[in-house]
């Protein structure tokens, strides 16, 4: 099935028919997206919570009314199956060339236009399967889920738990923010910085000991001429 050309027949329907509200639409094109997903079936099964959450309707009555009409008004073929453990079952029609079914169709035409089904198809699932993606990258958490996270990072490195909570009372504190601007996308590199910096400042306190150790001598005899 072509899905540019199915859309685009679909909306000269919508243009062209005064009964059609913006509930109608918005529903239609959920269980279009639902038969893009099942691969352009001749028939498939639908959860009703799941089309009124992406239709964003939010009233059975509205649910029931609107996909009636669209069955009535030939968009759509609606098979309810009143079972509560089984989910309705819709029928589809091809606005794209003609009012077959795309599996009847599909199954009487050449080779080539076989290939150019499954490519179509494949085209519009590969694009929901990365959205889906992009969407599991910006919701995965890069931060510590607890203290005891990070204390067991710190001893990994073969760090005191005083250090470790030190560090995640600063960030917690200031909202993961470096600078209290910029968020932190890898709270591990943070502390590994963390722990380079305190090994910097031992290293700077230590030679500092041992130069004033050199100038001076904690055992002084004022007995002495100077």
């Amino acid at each position: 099935m072509n899905y540019i050309r199915h859309l685009n027949g679909a909306f000269d329907k919508f243009y062209a028919d005064k009964r059609l509200n913006t509930s109608h639409i918005s529903l239609y094109m959920a269980l279009f997206q639902f038969w893009n997903l099942n691969r352009f079936p001749e028939e498939f099964y639908i959860d009703r919570q799941e089309v009124m959450r992406l239709a964003k309707i939010g009233s059975l009555t509205t649910y029931h009314n609107c996909i009636k009409h669209l069955n009535k008004w030939k968009y759509i073929k609606y098979m309810p199956s009143h079972n509560p453990y089984k989910g309705s079952k819709i029928k589809m029609f091809n606005f794209g060339t003609s009012s077959k079914q795309v599996v009847n169709e599909y199954e009487t035409s050449s080779k080539q236009a076989a290939n150019n089904f499954k490519t179509s198809t494949e085209q519009a699932l590969v694009c929901n399967t990365n959205i889906n993606k992009h969407i599991e990258n910006i919701n995965k958490t890069k931060l510590p889920k607890n203290e005891f996270e990070v204390i067991d990072f710190f001893k990994k490195k073969k760090w005191p738990v005083h250090e470790a909570k030190k560090f995640y009372n600063h960030y917690q504190g200031i909202g993961w923010k470096i600078g209290g601007k910029i968020k932190i996308e890898e709270w591990e590199a943070t502390a590994s910085n963390w722990i380079l910096k305190a090994k910097e400042f031992e290293t700077k306190d230590a030679a500092s000991q041992k130069k004033d150790n050199l100038r001076t001598t904690k055992n002084k005899d004022y007995g002495q001429p100077l």
